[in-house]
């Protein structure tokens, strides 16, 4: 098949939707088909001209939808995938009609969740109904977790509605020659630190909050605990993303926490995997519950991480208290800290959990997520 792809981001720039759209391309470019991306203008050419990249949107209004298809014509394109996610098209409208605009090829659309854009002061429900508009427009459909695929599955007029989950967009592939203890000590860290990492950019829906009261609480106790923020802070699409970044740089300092949190800021992603492979536990405190449309949780199961997240609503079913990590309660410290002071204490269990979260990761490998994705597409053809 000769695959499109729609993108509102992509490397380098910083986003998980990006890296997703990179990452399948590749996948799917490996089991034969022709894949070409649309995407803004700051993204860079595929390094080995794997996937044919086209950057040129300077935003996402319908001069821009209008070169989409004038692309997707000239290409021959079976089908057209739509990576969406209101925040990296701008939270505008235009995007919304693109399936309408384009006629053919198929249209399928990926819904990486389904926040609703902000269009415009007082759009209200205008705002879900351009969500709907494009998911009804649409020849297919994709959804990456059980919870939108249930409330898509109440919406009539949606043609044909499948989950494909996500998979990691970081590689377990520390840079040549990692020694884990020698990484520790050079990011400054004694070997008796109980290192927390935290993955992903600063977000009011990732419960970061109860992170550092939970670290607080921690260190008041005595225990040499200390937290390595992995990756950027912010990213290149979410606006809001910088404020909530405020909050926590103040709150870490109104807790007494500037000595013990650490940033790494934006690095490559080898240098990701030697971070999340350096930590002793990775805490993940959601607020809306554990997830596998998180790329963060998917990075931390693939690299066999001993995991404290939070409860899953109904979007990660098979993740087991006990089993593949410790869950808690949403915005509940005393919980969070309870549960990494018990990992603190039993290194046996840290080992066992990241190996069986090791374990459920080798079902959302990229091959298996793009050969269900590319027959998806062929049942529409």
């Amino acid at each position: 098949m000769r695959i499109g792809q729609i993108s509102g981001e992509y490397p380098p720039m910083q986003g998980g939707v990006g890296a997703f759209t990179q990452e399948l391309g590749r996948a799917l470019a490996a089991l034969g088909h022709e894949v070409y991306v649309y995407t803004d203008r700051r993204a860079a050419p595929d390094p080995d001209g794997t996937l044919h990249v086209t950057a040129r949107a300077r935003g996402w209004g319908l001069g821009t939808l209008w070169r989409v298809r004038q692309w997707a014509h000239a290409h021959r394109l079976d089908v057209v995938n739509i990576q969406y996610q209101a925040a990296a098209y701008g939270m505008t409208l235009p995007i919304h009609a693109l399936p309408l605009l384009l006629r053919r090829p198929r249209v399928v659309v990926t819904f990486h969740d389904l926040l609703v854009p902000y269009l415009f002061p007082k759009a209200g429900s205008l705002r879900r109904q351009a969500v709907l508009t494009l998911a009804r427009s649409a020849d297919g459909v994709i959804v990456t977790n059980a919870g939108d695929q249930a409330q898509l599955e109440r919406v009539r007029g949606i043609a044909r509605l499948v989950r494909i989950p996500i998979g990691s967009n970081i590689h377990p592939t520390p840079p040549p020659n990692y020694d884990r203890a020698a990484w520790r000590a050079a990011q400054g860290y004694a070997p008796d630190d109980f290192v927390i990492g935290y993955f992903g950019f600063l977000n009011a829906s990732k419960g970061v909050e109860t992170l550092l009261e939970a670290l607080a609480a921690l260190r008041a106790e005595g225990l040499a605990a200390r937290l390595l923020m992995i990756g950027g802070r912010t990213g290149t699409s979410d606006p809001t993303n910088a404020a909530y970044a405020a909050q926590i740089e103040a709150r870490i300092a109104a807790l007494g926490l500037t000595e013990a949190v650490q940033w790494t800021g934006f690095v490559e992603n080898a240098e990701v995997s030697a971070h999340l492979l350096a930590a002793d536990v990775i805490a993940l405190p959601y607020r809306d519950g554990a997830s596998y449309r998180r790329g963060s949780l998917m990075a931390a199961l693939a690299h066999g991480c001993a995991i404290v997240t939070t409860q899953p609503r109904s979007d990660a079913p098979d993740l087991q208290n006990g089993e593949h990590a410790r869950l808690v309660p949403p915005e509940d410290a005393p919980a969070l800290a309870a549960a990494l002071r018990e990992l603190a204490q039993a290194p046996t269990l840290r080992a066992q959990l990241g190996e069986r979260a090791r374990e459920l990761a080798r079902q959302f490998t990229w091959e298996h997520i793009a050969t269900r994705t590319a027959a998806f597409f062929e049942t529409l053809l």
